[in-house]
């Protein structure tokens, strides 16, 4: 029946299926009492035969034999909205049932059709109530005409004065109810929505208090161990350098090499996770963000395949100003820099930008890679996640990192097979002149 007890508070956050199985074992509970106390009341009373004893027995039958299809139907996991739709009818022709016993159009048994309406918002939202208040309200009408025409004899064993109503006063009970149904539905249907979007905020924070957990164990871990590693990869570095001096074959210069470039990996790993994990507050002043990605980009161009298979080209404005933090922005264009080139085949070109467009400075970073999928793009700077082989996932984390903290935009333009361009937006121009600390007095 339509009755819900015992319903956990997160119930509407959660999967229709659970809801399903709770509010079914809800209804096998009500229907025990009911049937508990139905039972007593008239096999006391001696009325047992009577007609409202006979359909309160047959209502409960039924009701007991529908939670018999209703865990069937759960059970197999299929046509779960239907099953949802199919409750909520069944109670309330149940509700017409006891309206009809007790009353007609002045029962107060009514209400009961407005418990079915939140129940049906904790199903499936405001859908749910309205196939509720729908099926009610059809219900409860038809069964106050059929009374009213006479159509419908009240039952013999009730008082018949309760049946005995005035045509304007069936109207008044009837506006009135169906009144109450469209509001607890309306009402229902938004608290649903509302505590839906709720869940998935609380969803969404636990995930973010998990990664933050994750990265502050990282953190600590590699506080501990970034000094122990950076030591050893620079005693191997330079005693690699100094056997590639005196090497006196060609295949000896190359593994030399192909050491060279492993300890370069581990050392950017190593500064990836500490940068990830470190968290300083921006020290914003006014910056040359030309400047410091024309300074990125030759760097760059001096080392790894910078210098190898992969020309990085600077082609944007000699000069433009903005707010931000220079050691970090030169962090961020570094890390989007290192992860095109990383994309990029041998003889691509990496492009870099800082242009001034509607009033703000874009950085823009493209590649001629592989590009990036589309259901990789929505955890591109996820901490850990990477579309590479051979990659770690921090890089890009540590620039979205960095954007946060100085509230900046990413875009990610890509198309597979076509290359992929980051753009930042860096924020309101100051302006391409000498803008910095002398241009605020």
């Amino acid at each position: 029946m339509g009755v819900r007890l015992g319903i956990p508070d997160n119930l509407a956050g959660a999967p229709l299926p659970r809801r399903l199985a709770w509010l079914t074992a809800a209804r096998l509970l009500f229907l025990l009492a009911a049937l508990a106390g139905f039972g007593a009341f008239y096999l006391r009373g001696g009325g047992g035969q009577s007609l409202s004893a006979q359909l309160g027995w047959g209502t409960l039958a039924f009701a007991f034999a529908s939670a018999g299809v209703y865990a069937a139907v759960l059970r197999s996991g299929r046509h779960l909205e239907w099953l949802a739709s199919a409750q909520l009818v069944v109670d309330q022709a149940t509700w017409t049932v006891l309206v009809y016993l007790s009353g007609g159009a002045v029962s107060g048994a009514t209400s009961f059709y407005g418990l079915t309406c939140v129940a049906g918002a904790v199903l499936t939202g405001l859908r749910g109530a309205g196939v509720a208040a729908f099926s009610g309200g059809l219900l409860y009408v038809t069964l106050v005409g059929l009374l009213e025409r006479r159509w419908l004899a009240p039952p013999p064993d009730q008082p018949a004065l309760l049946y005995r109503i005035s045509q304007n006063e069936t109207v008044f009970y009837v506006l009135v109810n169906l009144l109450m149904l469209v509001v607890v539905t309306l009402l229902a249907g938004f608290l649903a929505e509302r505590l839906r979007v709720a869940s998935g905020r609380l969803v969404a924070a636990e995930e973010r208090a998990e990664q933050a957990e994750r990265l502050a164990l990282l953190g600590r871990l590699a506080a501990g161990l970034a000094h122990e590693i950076r030591n050893p990869l620079g005693a191997i570095a330079g005693s690699v350098e100094l056997l590639r001096e005196g090497a006196s074959s060609d295949e000896d210069r190359e593994l030399c090499g192909i050491i060279q470039r492993e300890a370069g990996r581990l050392e950017d790993l190593v500064t990836d996770m500490m940068d990830l994990t470190r968290t300083r507050k921006p020290e914003i002043a006014d910056v040359d963000a030309a400047r410091v990605a024309r300074e990125v980009v030759e760097l760059s161009s001096r080392s790894g395949r910078g210098v190898s298979d992969v020309r990085i080209e600077y082609s944007g404005s000699e000069c433009q100003w903005i707010r931000a933090d220079a050691a970090q922005l030169r962090q961020l264009i570094w890390n989007l820099v290192r992860n095109a080139v990383q994309a990029s085949s041998p003889g691509d070109a990496v492009d870099v930008r800082v242009e001034a467009g509607a009033g703000e400075v874009l950085l823009g970073v493209s590649d001629r890679g592989p590009g990036i999928d589309a259901s990789a793009r929505e955890r591109l700077f996820d901490a850990f996640f990477t579309t590479r082989s051979h990659g770690t996932g921090v890089g890009l984390a540590v620039v979205k990192a960095i954007a946060d903290a100085h509230g900046f935009g990413i875009e990610v333009e890509s198309e597979e097979g076509q290359g992929a361009r980051f753009v930042v937006h860096l924020g309101r121009s100051l302006g391409s002149a000498a803008a910095g600390p002398d241009a605020a007095a």
